[in-house]
């Protein structure tokens, strides 16, 4: 056996992980952009509407809205279970790290890197 061969699943495993990075850093960076634009106009449209005394807008509740969904976000992303690492027991610590020893490691790290590299040229 050859290290061509050994080397060969890792390899393709980085290259895949970089390639899928790429994109989907590229499209992530694509999608935020269209929303920031339609809340934009969305937000332009309003202070427009209000200019002309067409519609009275509240923005102080408008803000506290927006910092409520934001809270609820935030909260609702605390409570997935793989992003709090303090609760994990040690023999499913010791599993994930045997998992991450054999195909985690470059995986994501091919992908860290390549999702940098899109969300940049996005």
């Amino acid at each position: 056996m050859s290290i061509v061969d050994s080397l060969g699943p890792v390899a393709t495993t980085m290259g895949g992980g970089f390639f899928v990075g790429i994109l989907i850093g590229y499209a992530l960076k694509k999608v935020i952009k269209i929303v920031a634009i339609i809340m934009g106009l969305f937000l332009a449209g309003l202070a427009y509407l209000q200019y002309h005394q067409i519609a009275n807008i509240n923005w102080n509740k408008l803000q506290q809205v927006s910092e409520d969904g934001m809270a609820i976000l935030s909260n609702a992303l605390t409570q997935i279970p793989g992003l709090n690492v303090s609760s994990v027991d040690s023999s499913h610590a010791a599993t994930a790290s045997l998992a991450m020893t054999n195909f985690g490691i470059p995986l994501t790290g091919s992908m860290s890197a390549g999702f940098t590299i899109g969300f940049m040229k996005g």
